[in-house]
């Protein structure tokens, strides 16, 4: 063999040995830092914390300090509800060495991640078990997770802590519905060093947020799994509906903008950081205007998804009704756009509400996940806009026939559901699905069945009697240290005065609203019978 030809085989050698380290050396090391930090992230207090790695309660050793409906004509409701808590305790994590989460947690029941908007609604009915389990620190999680230039994943594993999506890709974040459900924790037990605490890395994601998921005219943009409602047909034929924004602007993820610009004043307000949040409120009312300026069609009374040519979609989508938690709406389109939910041909089927109007080609009867499903999380939402619109009859006809159903389904298979079909008694998808769905045994039974809504700032609890039923709640939690127990008596009708027994720990102002008329009375510790 020549020098030559020995001199060319190690040379092929040496490059195949380079090509394969310089590939593999590629892929192994991380992506060149593109960050442009954010100074509130170095606020994130949760980036340091040590973790708590307390074990969860059980639900047995919890149940005493659960609340305790009452509604002796519907044992089954009940029976539904204390099955919701027992499922969800169920799904209470401890954290580990392995995923750096910093709180003990609820799973979402789904794939093992957590999910920034499933766990934000988890949170909500929560609440409710302060006493026995604290699942606003679920979000924490998130909190820990935040990237230097404010980027929080709506999706993070459980078994490594790592991002599911890269932080540029249009599925990768959202819905931003963090500040709704730290503002409710708030005004529900006015803990102001968790406000101080969460405030920095809420703004810091909005502010990442609007930086990079706007088009031009300040409204936003996201995917089916960004937006949450992952294969709603909303984007053009020629785009993928889960994973493509399809150059449009969406009209969900606009108004929750819209409504989580609100909550950050309001809460700059309480924390006297008001000059933090200019910048919020200048574009919240800029995007409210280009929102009811473009993406209202006057001829079919509804807010739509607007494309690139400036044409409005024909997706009757329930993603609309985020306005009226925003409050963008006008008074003078507030009644047609809240219409549309007592039409049977596309809101008001057997199972209140789906998530796509029943005349849309794309509806399927059975649910087809979120081509018409009924999900208990854009029930809430539309249930606590309604309340913002104050038409509490129709929000109330609206939560009586969704709890219902879920029980109905519950009778048939001892258990909740991902999903329930529009047209039919179905549950559909995950079973046991505690998960989100846990807002409607929970809350939707509380707040709006049973009508008992607190306002704690203005130390008022208001109970909106619908039921003739005799009903109540024991052990209902009441700001920080308060426990109050609620009977509603027997009526022969609706527009009969309700006699109502509350025995309470702590002085609070009782609204009691009907049918026939509403009375006010301050309530002192101890037992009244009104």
């Amino acid at each position: 063999m020549t020098n030559k030809l020995i001199y060319s085989l190690w040379r092929i050698s040496l490059i195949g040995v380079l090509t394969f380290f310089y590939s593999f050396k590629s892929y192994s090391q991380p992506y060149y830092p593109t960050y442009v930090k954010n100074e509130l992230v170095k606020q994130n207090i949760f980036k340091t914390i040590a973790p708590d790695t307390t074990l969860p309660p059980s639900f047995q050793s919890s149940r005493e300090k659960l609340p305790e409906p009452i509604w002796s004509k519907r044992p089954d409701v009940i029976k539904c509800y204390w099955k919701t808590w027992e499922i969800a305790f169920s799904n209470l994590k401890q954290v580990n060495n392995e995923n750096g989460f910093i709180s003990p947690y609820i799973d979402p029941a789904f794939n093992g991640d957590i999910f920034m908007w499933d766990c934000s609604y988890m949170t909500m009915f929560g609440k409710y078990a302060k006493a026995a389990f604290n699942f606003q620190n679920t979000l924490n999680n998130f909190y820990a997770k935040q990237h230097p230039d404010g980027f929080i994943c709506r999706e993070i594993r459980e078994s490594d802590g790592t991002d599911v999506f890269e932080r540029f890709d249009p599925s990768s974040t959202g819905p931003d519905i963090m500040p709704w459900a730290e503002w409710e924790y708030f005004k529900n037990f006015n803990d102001i060093e968790r406000l101080k605490n969460v405030f920095p890395v809420l703004l810091a994601y909005f502010d990442w947020y609007s930086t990079y998921r706007t088009w031009p005219d300040g409204t936003y943009y996201s995917s089916g799994w960004g937006c949450g409602m992952d294969n709603q047909q909303r984007v053009p034929e020629n785009y993928n509906a889960e994973f493509s924004h399809g150059f449009m602007s969406w009209i969900d993820i606009s108004f929750q903008e819209v409504f989580a610009a609100n909550i950050l004043i309001e809460m700059a307000k309480v924390l006297g950081r008001e000059l933090d949040v200019d910048f919020v409120k200048n574009q919240r009312d800029k995007l409210s205007d280009q929102i009811n300026n473009f993406m209202w069609d006057d001829s079919k009374k509804y807010y739509f998804d607007r494309f690139r040519n400036g044409e409005l979609s024909n997706t009757k989508s329930i993603a609309s009704y985020w306005g009226l938690l925003a409050g963008s709406v006008p008074k003078n389109r507030i009644d047609v756009l809240v219409k549309h939910l007592q039409d049977t041909s596309m809101f008001e089927r057997k199972h209140r509400v789906p998530t796509l109007a029943a005349d849309d080609p794309n509806f399927n009867s059975n649910g087809g996940y979120w081509n018409g499903a009924v999900w208990a999380p854009t029930n809430y939402m539309v249930l606590r806009g309604l309340t913002k619109y104050e038409f509490d009859s129709l929000a109330y006809q609206i939560a009586f026939n969704h709890v219902n159903n879920v029980v109905e389904v519950f009778n048939k298979t001892n258990t909740l559901w991902e999903n329930y079909s529009p047209d039919k008694v179905q549950g559909n998808d995950h079973s046991n699905f505690v998960g989100w769905t846990g807002l409607a045994p929970i809350n939707v039974l509380f707040e709006y069945v049973f009508g008992i809504r607190p306002n704690i700032q203005n130390n008022e609890l208001l109970i909106d009697v619908n039921l003739t039923d005799e009903y109540g709640i024991k052990h209902y939690p009441y700001g920080i240290n308060g426990s109050v127990d609620i009977l509603c008596r027997k009526r022969k009708s609706v527009k009969e005065k309700p006699l109502i027994m509350i025995i309470t720990n702590v002085p609070l102002k009782l609204i009691v609203k009907w049918s026939g008329g509403k009375l006010e009375k301050e309530i002192n510790e101890g037992k009244t019978n009104l």
